[in-house]
């Protein structure tokens, strides 16, 4: 009876449109909801495709959506079967309210109802009941108004972001993603049908929860708008046939960390437009979460590729995986950590050092034992291998030949060149040192890859940026183009990893002290990319090397760009390409020039072999600098040499594992090193 009273009253109020000027007072002076609601924010790819999405506030799903994006099938579908006459009604179909009430007279029930669409609408914006008498006259005064004020699209949208799926999915998109895994732009009839049926019962409804029901009510859709001639009856008889889901799909998770910067960054805008392209993206995520696979507790990974040409981010990796939990800090985003970069600075040394005529990648240059100061550096095999070439010596990653060319340049010129590059370089300590080229730097993957960025850009700086239309202004040069295409040229005469392709990219690997991070970082024509292996805490990974773990993963993101591999430019018109003995004579041998760091020319010291070096015979040569001779060697204390008189001793090792070298000169001076012959 109440159902019936309701009717009553609903045909009483058309008839009572008689007095038009009161009725239109009526309707005219209606205070309309709200009808901007809170929508997830967004977070797109470069194509607007989405990478990740935040529910609202009481954690639903609901995404704005225009008419444009929603299949017109849908809304064909949906018009047929809830409201044939929209596109005409004023908000309030009289037809189909009269039939309503005639039929619950004749049969003494509701046979029919007569909400219409923009009746429904007022129903979600106000989130009235659907039966209630006060309620259905609310709607329909409200249907009238927002029939004056808005068009029937905007009315059609609103419905289309409101209407409720099941569970926490309120709007087509929230549905369509959650339901089908796709956009609502391109549905299937039978899922056009589905999203029909959905919203009059949404929980009784669900196919995760209530799947025959979902069914049957697809199937009722079909008929009805098969009936209505949207659809033919072979189509019909095809969609009742397609499998309805029976679960829910995970919403798009892709670029989390940069996401999250997206929002934190501008947390009032409700789109995100990233530079991310979202395939890729998806292809080194996986990438990442296979290459740590397997290799111990809280190993972490971390990956960037960009365009260098436009300075476009393509994809950014800050992890394994947000999965991972607390075993991996997946939740940290390393590609903003300050590390340290190990041997990956060399190739910018170097080619600041061709830039300033110090060298030439030709010229010949010593590694052997040298100190500045209290500071003696020394290779990471602890092997010296006399004059090499500075090309040898950057592909063979040697250290005391860069600390060299770095003395000679002074610290604070590779850090200046740093900061050109768009890098943030971070010191502990206020002035910096030549360990700065060997890695004494904090910088972050992001900070690399502009670097190496730079290098592929022919020594022009290439800020690189993540948000669409926000590309940052052209800055100066970091080196000049013959001294960066030099190092490319190095760099793509590496040996690719085992398994990978070569003379096509130009890269570099780095370990940093304690192997605590393993990097590797390289270019090709028109991409450059970096990866980070290590852990987040900062904790030692014994036995990982930026070569043999982050180099192959640096090849393998490069073939999943999916593109043809773009080859380096030609050398710049004046590049001297010349053999050592061509070469202006000055840049035959490295010889320093008004360096920073001055060694003490009389301090006695044992220049080979260094201190912990791993000796494979039972004879070493001794080598020193400075003293006043005769000089006595002992080992363990014994002696084994006396009254030498030059600077070059052969020695005996009288057994294996650890012993003690000490010279001591003529006037009681000392030099010793601790060695281990295997």
């Amino acid at each position: 009876m109440k159902r019936f009273g309701l009717f009553v009253l609903i045909a009483l109020l058309w008839f009572g449109a008689i007095a038009r000027d009161t009725f239109d007072d009526w309707v005219d002076s209606t205070v309309l909801p709200r009808v901007l609601a809170e929508t997830s924010v967004e977070v797109l790819d470069r194509e607007g495709r989405l990478l990740r999405g935040y529910t609202v506030e009481d954690g639903r799903w609901r995404f704005s959506v225009t008419l444009d994006e929603i299949d017109p099938m849908l809304v064909d579908m949906l018009v047929a079967y809830e409201d044939k006459r929209f596109w005409d009604h004023p908000g309030v179909d009289v037809i189909a309210t009269s039939r309503a009430v005639y039929q619950a007279l004749r049969y003494g029930r509701v046979v029919s109802g007569g909400s219409t669409l923009t009746m429904q609408v007022a129903r979600l914006l106000e989130d009235s009941g659907t039966g209630a008498l006060a309620g259905k006259i609310r709607q329909a005064r409200l249907a009238l108004a927002m029939e004056r004020k808005l068009t029937k699209r905007e009315i059609l949208t609103l419905y289309f972001i409101h209407a409720p799926y099941g569970g926490n999915l309120e709007g087509v998109r929230a549905a369509t993603l959650g339901y089908f895994g796709k956009e609502p732009k391109r549905l299937t009839t039978a899922e056009a049908a589905l999203l029909v049926a959905l919203p009059q019962s949404p929980e009784g409804r669900r196919p995760d929860k209530r799947h025959a029901r979902a069914v049957a009510a697809r199937d009722r859709v079909l008929d009805r708008v098969q009936g209505a001639g949207v659809i033919g009856q072979e189509a019909a008889q095809v969609s009742k046939r397609e499998a309805v889901p029976d679960g829910r799909k995970d919403f798009p998770v892709l670029a989390p960390h940069i996401a999250d910067r997206a929002r934190t960054e501008a947390p009032f805008r409700q789109v995100h437009d990233l530079t991310i392209d979202r395939d890729l993206q998806k292809r080194l995520e996986a990438l990442a979460a296979r290459a740590v696979q397997g290799k111990g507790d809280h190993l972490s990974i971390a990956m960037v590729v960009a365009d260098h040409v436009t300075g476009e981010v393509l994809a950014s990796v800050g992890s394994a995986g947000l999965t991972g939990g607390e075993q991996r800090d997946g939740f940290v985003d390393m590609t903003r950590a300050l590390r340290s970069p190990g041997s990956t600075l060399k190739p910018l040394v170097y080619a600041l050092g061709f830039d300033r005529g110090l060298a030439h990648p030709q010229t010949l240059i010593d590694d052997s034992p040298v100190r500045f100061g209290a500071y003696a550096p020394e290779n990471f095999d602890r092997q010296f291998r006399g004059e090499v070439t500075v090309e040898r010596a950057l592909q063979l990653s040697l250290n005391i030949p860069v600390v060299r060319l770095t003395e000679a340049l002074g610290p604070a010129h590779l850090m200046a060149a740093l900061r050109r590059s768009g890098a943030n370089p971070a010191l502990q300590g206020g002035t910096p040192g030549l360990a700065v080229a060997l890695g004494g730097v904090g910088l972050t993957l992001e900070d690399m890859v502009q670097l190496y960025a730079s290098l592929a850009q022919l020594g022009k700086a290439r800020p690189l940026y993540w948000q669409r239309g926000e590309a940052p202004e052209p800055a100066g040069d970091v080196t000049g183009e013959i001294a960066a295409w030099q190092v490319g040229h190095i760099l793509s005469d590496l040996a690719p990893p085992p398994g990978a392709p070569r003379d096509w990219l130009a890269y570099k690997t780095g370990t940093s002290y304690g192997h605590r991070d393993a990097w590797s970082l390289g270019f090709d024509g028109r991409h450059v990319a970096g990866v980070w292996i290590g852990r987040p805490d900062g904790t030692p990974v014994p036995g990982v090397f930026g070569g043999e773990v982050a180099a192959p993963v640096l090849f393998e993101a490069f073939q999943l760009l999916k593109t043809t591999p773009a080859h380096l430019p030609p050398p710049p018109p004046a590049t001297l390409m010349l053999r050592n003995a061509d070469l202006p004579q000055p840049l035959r041998r490295f010889r320093a020039r008004d360096g920073q760091y001055r060694q003490d020319n009389s301090a006695f010291e044992m220049a080979f072999p260094p201190n912990g070096a791993v000796m494979s015979g039972e004879h070493v040569t001794v080598k020193l600098r400075h003293g006043t001779p005769p000089f006595t060697v002992l080992v363990d204390g014994a002696p084994m040499v006396t009254n030498a008189r030059t600077r070059v001793l052969p020695v005996l090792l009288p057994s294996r594992g650890f012993s003690r070298l000490a010279v001591i000169d003529a006037k009681g001076r000392s030099a010793s090193a601790v060695i281990r012959r295997e």
